[in-house]
């Protein structure tokens, strides 16, 4: 007999089979209290549409039209479980979490005190590495600056430069799920579980710490006092009160009282200060601590938005008794599996790629009526990232492989030289890609990326518009040059063979008979079209809603 795990989720007792696989259970949560959710929810998407959704998610861009014609035609069962793993395991899905976790921490923010490329690869080596999320965390907050080798990890807290009212807020809007700004002065005024002292327990783990600049060298470390406390008055009440470090309602964490003395290296002018108990070192242990449910809760539920389109709560930084999770018992399983396997976030990803829920339709018949998209019966679209648009352009246009062809010729003269088979391998393939085209990335970045707190919202504007329209960046790679698409494209004479280059490349799936006779329409049944026919065609597709989200 299979045996039974109970579950306490947010209290509220369900029986499942300890042996059910978590992406099962959660599909199972999904679908729970509902009679008619299967029919009323959306399908599963075609295998064409769970390639390109699954390929954007894990590894940033879109699949070729090689790979979508593989995996179209391959009847394997396993799959759909295999392409995650594959993708799981590529050097693309770490610059893929880089590019996430570098807008999520940092919210594109320009280099200050740390150079953002160096930021930037200690992300990339983290996930390489598969570092577990609290042990990252961890680091972020406990280095100082003054190594050479973990001082990358030193950003979050050097470019804010310190600064209470920044650095406070940001712990517990990216670390917490709750904005606690309007708490600095009073307790929240719309918000009844935001109170001061969660502001000033966060605000007081590192109130003694301060930026250092050397000066000798101009380098910034952060220096800490041993003395120092905090207190605060209501601007509404007056009321007074004091506090040690704590997060949230957890208890307060107190000064030893037994130090013999309080410093390793005392104040003095242009001399970093360093205590020998030091709160701001208290602040990671606080922060991952097992007792600390917030902190599991929010990187699930950020987890959860980057995959399904949404969050479990909504504004992923405003999670209150008023704004509860829509599937408390989805956000409790996952936070205790996260535990249980270390802060795998690796194992998370899968996990959720693997649901039923994740690999809906986003599309149901026109009799059916639209759910709720907090009921996840059908997928949700997801506006692609700036990186996401800019890697997914170029594989479109062919600049991708274009540009990985060069590479590799001009590597394989030095494999030779140097007895090497650098010019085969996964790792140096995609980092020189991204060396050769990070420029590219960043004209994208400037262009489409939004400042401040990661988002589910999509917000288009002008100037994007304008570069699509007229941007040298995009009218270079219409160009029919090498294997580009347009090049592809111009070698083929039939009208059928060019829609279905074009919608494999662009939209990573077959074209429809309708499609196919659009395209004809527009080439006006020319064997032989004009390049510049080809680029527009081409443009249109890149410009289309379908191409500009997942879905």
């Amino acid at each position: 007999m299979v045996a039974c795990l109970v579950l306490v989720l947010s209290g509220i007792t369900s029986t499942v089979s300890a042996q059910t696989p978590l992406h099962q259970q959660i599909d199972q949560l999904i679908a729970e209290g509902k009679q008619q959710f299967e029919q009323q929810a959306a399908p599963l998407a075609d295998d064409a549409t769970f390639l390109r959704r699954v390929t954007l998610d894990l590894s940033g861009t879109i699949p070729t039209a090689d790979e979508v014609r593989t995996f179209v035609a391959d009847s394997s069962p396993d799959k759909r479980s295999q392409r995650i793993n594959q993708l799981l395991a590529s050097p693309e899905h770490a610059r893929r979490l880089q590019y996430l976790f570098d807008t999520m921490l940092m919210e594109r923010r320009p280099g200050k005190y740390v150079k953002t490329a160096e930021w930037e690869e200690y992300l990339r080596q983290s996930f390489l590495e598969n570092r577990p999320w609290d042990e990252l965390v961890h680091e972020i907050l406990t280095v100082d600056g003054t190594d050479k080798t973990t001082r990358p990890a030193a950003r979050f807290l050097l470019d804010r430069e310190l600064k209470s009212e920044v650095v406070t807020r940001d712990l517990g809007r990216i670390f917490l799920g709750r904005d606690l700004q309007c708490a600095q002065c009073h307790d929240h005024p719309n918000v009844n579980d935001y109170l001061q002292r969660h502001y000033h327990g966060l605000d007081a783990f590192l109130s003694r710490s301060y930026l250092f600049k050397d000066p000798k060298t101009k380098q910034a470390s952060i220096g800490e006092k041993a003395e120092g406390q905090v207190s605060f008055t209501s601007v509404f009440t007056k009321e007074e009160g004091m506090t040690a470090p704590r997060v949230l309602d957890l208890p307060e964490i107190p000064d030893p009282a037994d130090a013999k003395k309080a410093y390793k290296v005392k104040p003095a002018k242009n001399v970093r200060s360093v205590p020998v108990y030091s709160r701001r070192l208290q602040l990671a242990d606080a922060l991952t601590s097992q007792h600390n449910e917030a902190f599991r809760k929010n990187i699930v539920n950020r987890l959860w938005a980057m995959m399904m389109g949404q969050g479990l709560v909504e504004p992923l930084d405003m999670w209150h008794s008023d704004n509860p999770p829509t599937h408390p018992k989805i956000v409790s399983l996952l936070s205790e599996e996260l535990a249980n396997h270390e802060f795998n976030l690796r194992y998370v990803i899968r996990e959720l790629a693997l649901t039923q829920t994740y690999q809906r339709s986003s599309h149901v018949s026109a009799e059916t009526e639209i759910p709720e998209r907090s009921a996840y019966q059908m997928g949700l679209l997801k506006p692609l990232t700036p990186e996401q648009l800019a890697w997914s352009m170029m594989q479109a246009t062919g600049v991708t492989s274009a540009t990985l062809e060069r590479l590799q010729a001009k590597q394989r003269k030095v494999d030779e030289k140097q007895n090497t088979k650098k010019a085969d391998a996964p790792l140096w393939q995609e980092e020189a890609l991204h060396d050769a085209l990070k420029g590219n990335v960043a004209a994208f970045v400037r262009t489409f990326g939004i400042v401040g707190a990661q988002t589910t919202r999509f917000d288009a504007s002008a100037d994007q518009a304008l570069f699509l329209l007229n941007g040298n960046t995009i009218q270079a790679w219409l160009a029919p040059s090498g294997n580009q698409l347009t090049a592809r494209l111009k070698k083929l004479d039939q009208p059928t063979a060019i829609a279905e280059e074009l919608y494999l490349s662009v939209f990573s799936r077959f074209p429809t008979e309708t499609e196919i006779k659009q395209v004809a329409l527009f080439l006006e049944g020319d064997p032989k079209p004009a390049d510049q026919d080809l680029q527009q065609l081409i443009w249109a597709a890149l410009s289309s809603d379908e191409f500009r989200f997942n879905h």
